[in-house]
């Protein structure tokens, strides 16, 4: 029996793929505890996807939030991805590296 990828393998898979065709970011959001106590949160605004970037040929962004098989974006992220998509950006849920090559590539 194969074991489940994790996100971060998935990811990793995808940011591999998509570098043949596209600029490719990871962005890393969370919230965490220093050793004293203190709360901090990193990142961007809530919902932003995993990876962003834009296509090669035409400069095209694209925002994919990735997802193990089987799950499903938060509220705030598909709120993301939909402003997103008003604004003619790509976006969308992929959860391997073909489906995100796929989404990417749309309309080329």
């Amino acid at each position: 029996m194969t074991a489940m990828k994790s996100e971060k393998q998935i990811q990793n898979e995808i940011r591999l793929a998509l570098s043949a065709v596209a600029v490719v970011h990871r962005i890393n959001v969370g919230v965490f505890k220093t050793s004293d106590g203190r709360t901090i949160s990193t990142g961007v605004a809530p919902g932003f996807t995993d990876l962003f970037g834009h296509r090669r040929s035409d400069g095209r962004a694209f925002y994919l939030e990735v997802k193990k098989p089987g799950q499903k974006p938060r509220a705030n992220q598909t709120k993301f991805m939909d402003a997103m998509r008003r604004a003619g950006a790509i976006a969308g849920v992929a959860t391997s590296a073909d489906e995100a090559m796929r989404i990417v590539m749309e309309d080329t």
